[in-house]
C-alpha cells in the first residue's frame, strides 16, 4: 500500500499531514501510469551467506521520480544493480512488461546508470566520455559527436567539451556522468547516490538541475540516497528501506507540486514532509 503525504492546508496552523497506515508494500501498478519495471518477491543472498535483500516488491511507472531511502547496508544499491541487470536475484523476478526481449528471453533494458563516483575515462575528454555509449551502439561518429555535445549543453557544460576529467570539479564530473547516462535517451535513469560526495551548495544546485532535466526529458528516475532532505525535495515517491536484511518498510507519495526550488526548500510544507519521512526512516532503522 502506498501512503500519501498530503500537503498541509495553507493556514497559520499548518495542519498535520494525513498519512494512512502502512502495510507491507506490494508490486502494484502505479495509478494512471504504465509500469516500466515490476520487482516481485526479490531476494539476494551473497556467497558468504549475507542476505542483502529480502522479499522486495516494487513497481516503477513511466515518468516517476522515485527515491530509495535507507541507512547504509539496507540493500538500496544491490536492488538498483539488480534492476539494471548488473546482478541476478537469488529468488523472485524483475519484469520489464513493455520492453523488447532478445532470443534468450532476456529484456533489452532501456536504461542509463549513474554511479556514486563519476567513473569517467581519464584519458578521454568530456565529449568523448559522453559519446562512448553511442559509439558502443554503432552510431556514426558525426552523429554521436553532435548528440553528445547537445547533452553536455543540456547539463550546463557547453564550452567544456574538450576538457579532461582532471580539469573538472567534482560537480562538473558528475554532470558529465549524468550526460553520459542520458545520451541514449533511456526510459529510465538509475542513480546510485550520485551527489553523496559533493558539498552542500553543489549538491543543491545539481538537485535543481536534475529535476529540470527530468521534467524536460520525461524519463523515469530511480535515485538512491540516505538523505531525507534530498529524497523529499526530488521525489514523487519515496521507498523507505530497512537493513539486515534489506526490505521495503514504506512506500510514500510526496504530494508537493513541481517545479520545486529554494522557496519550497524553506517552506513549512517541506519541513513538515521531512519530519514525516524522517519518522518513517527511524521506524525502519528500529525495526
Amino acid at each position: 500500500m502506498t501512503s500519501r503525504l498530503v500537503r498541509p492546508a495553507q493556514s497559520t496552523d499548518h495542519q498535520a499531514l494525513d498519512t494512512a497506515s502502512l502495510s507491507t508494500p506490494h508490486a502494484v501498478r502505479p495509478e494512471g501510469r504504465k509500469p516500466l519495471v515490476c520487482v516481485r518477491h526479490v531476494s539476494k543472498q551473497f556467497g558468504n551467506g549475507t542476505l542483502a535483500v529480502r522479499d522486495v516488491n516494487l513497481s516503477l511507472g513511466e515518468g516517476e521520480f522515485v527515491s530509495l531511502l535507507g541507512p547504509s547496508g539496507c540493500g538500496k544499491s544491490t536492488l538498483l544493480r539488480m534492476i539494471a541487470g548488473l546482478g541476478a536475484p537469488s529468488s523472485g523476478t524483475i519484469e520489464w512488461p513493455t520492453t523488447v526481449h532478445d532470443a534468450s528471453g532476456e529484456p533489452q533494458r532501456d536504461l542509463g546508470f549513474v554511479f556514486q563516483d563519476p567513473t569517467l575515462m581519464p584519458w578521454a575528454t568530456a565529449l568523448a566520455n559522453v559519446m562512448m555509449p553511442l559509439t558502443l551502439k554503432g552510431v556514426r561518429t558525426s552523429e554521436a559527436r553532435e548528440r553528445a555535445a547537445a547533452m553536455l549543453a543540456l547539463v550546463g557544460l557547453s564550452g567544456f567539451e574538450k576538457s579532461y576529467p582532471r580539469e573538472l570539479s567534482g560537480g562538473m564530473k558528475m554532470r558529465v556522468s549524468i550526460a553520459r547516462g542520458l545520451v541514449l535517451r533511456p526510459k529510465i535513469l538509475l542513480m546510485d547516490e550520485p551527489f553523496a560526495a559533493l558539498d552542500e551548495i553543489t549538491r543543491h544546485r545539481l538537485n535543481d538541475d536534475l529535476l529540470e532535466l527530468w521534467w524536460k526529458e520525461k524519463f523515469t528516475a530511480v535515485f538512491v540516497t540516505h538523505s531525507v532532505f534530498e529524497s523529499v525535495y526530488l521525489s514523487k515517491r519515496i521507498v523507505v528501506m530497512a537493513a539486515r536484511p534489506g526490505r521495503v518498510m514504506a512506500d510514500l507519495d510526496v504530494d508537493a507540486p513541481y517545479p520545486r526550488d529554494d522557496l519550497f526548500r524553506t517552506s513549512p510544507e517541506y519541513a513538515h514532509l521531512c519530519r514525516v519521512v524522517s519518522g518513517k526512516l527511524k521506524e525502519a532503522i528500529g525495526s
